[in-house]
């Protein structure tokens, strides 16, 4: 069966079963030869860019800056990278060595250390230069003058994520997620209920929604004006990436052996509708990335294989053939001209359209 949204936890949208079979003797218009390889030496565990400069993030150590005239790897932590976040001018990133560390293209400091050593295995950026952390059960905030707030949620924080609008952070712990205003020193936050571990977590561009990743094969979502609840479930895997195609239309997801597409536009967002799912494969999603511009979306999938899929139609290009490592980052650059990808094994590649 194919994925289906429930709009509560009673009802079922009855009309749920959808395939897709794929034209198998047709071979993929590519792009792969265009792509410019990059040998990251480590598993890639996040990708951004510093204007046109795709800037890799290995899981040991070290970011890799890959600019055409040369490759520059600069060791940031001791030890594993956990997180990383980036505005375009600086990365973030969270490591083991309980280090909060911002790199730009010049050089990178140590914004907090954990007093503890625990892990800080969460980030977020949000507006006017605030980073938000979590090590732990506790989620802190600096904003641009450098105050700093923090938050004990009920649970180890598993997602941070800031709205778009509005000085409000998103923590997502298990039984739900909770809303806070770091500067309202006196409001009480407003916890959003709902049964089971919520990982991942990410507000909908016009902040009418927030959605969470979940432990079990499913997504959870609210509609922030009355809190009704939307339950997205049958994925074949957990969801462990998500993001916005241009202008929030769709919430693209991996778990799936093609990309789960939920449509967000109007006042209801996915309640009673079905979502798109296309590129079809044998392997499953590993990661998307929405492109900036156009109603694109890149897809890494489990067997190597990086796609590009056009919403309105599916047409499909690739960007990256399948070779059994399974894609681990993606990422665009602000103009939607260039694609960086990377996998667990190491490899990587930068393809300008």
């Amino acid at each position: 069966m194919g994925p289906r949204l429930r709009g509560d936890d009673s009802k079922t949208n009855g009309n749920d079963e959808t395939e897709y079979v794929p034209d198998t003797t047709t071979q993929l218009p590519s792009l792969a030869d265009r792509v410019r390889p990059i040998d990251a030496g480590a598993s890639v565990v996040g990708v951004h860019f510093f204007g046109a400069m795709p800037v890799f993030v290995l899981g040991e150590e070290a970011l890799l800056f890959a600019a055409k005239d040369g490759e520059r790897r600069v060791a940031i932590h001791d030890g594993g990278i956990l997180a990383s976040a980036c505005d375009g001018t600086r990365i973030v990133t969270g490591g083991d060595d309980g280090k909060l560390i911002a790199t730009d293209a010049e050089a990178h400091q140590v914004l907090a250390t954990d007093d503890k050593k625990r892990w800080i295995d969460q980030v977020a950026l949000g507006p006017d230069g605030a980073v938000a952390w979590s090590a732990g059960k506790v989620a802190h905030v600096r904003g641009k003058k450098g105050e700093l707030r923090s938050f004990e949620a009920p649970s180890t924080v598993a997602g941070l994520a800031f709205a778009s609008k509005g000085f409000r952070l998103a923590i997502a712990h298990y039984n739900g997620a909770t809303l806070w205003f770091p500067n309202a020193a006196g409001a009480k936050p407003q916890m959003l209920e709902w049964k089971g571990s919520h990982l991942g977590v990410i507000f909908s561009p016009d902040g009418k929604f927030l959605v969470t990743t979940m432990q079990e094969s499913a997504l959870h979502g609210w509609r922030l004006s009355d809190g009704q609840h939307m339950r997205m479930s049958g994925y074949s895997a957990r969801v462990r990436s998500f993001g916005w195609t241009v202008d929030g239309v769709f919430l693209a997801t991996s778990g799936s052996e093609q990309i789960i597409l939920w449509p967000f536009d109007g006042k209801d967002g996915p309640m009673r509708r079905q979502p798109k799912m296309l590129a079809q494969s044998e392997a499953r999603v590993a990661v998307v990335a929405g492109h900036p511009r156009q109603p694109v979306v890149a897809a890494g999938y489990a067997d190597g294989a990086v796609l590009l899929v056009r919403i309105d139609d599916g047409a499909i290009i690739e960007a990256r053939k399948a070779d059994g490592q399974p894609v681990s980052a993606l990422g665009w650059d602000a103009s939607g001209q260039m694609l960086a990808f990377g996998t667990e094994a190491g490899s990587a590649g930068v393809l300008t359209l």
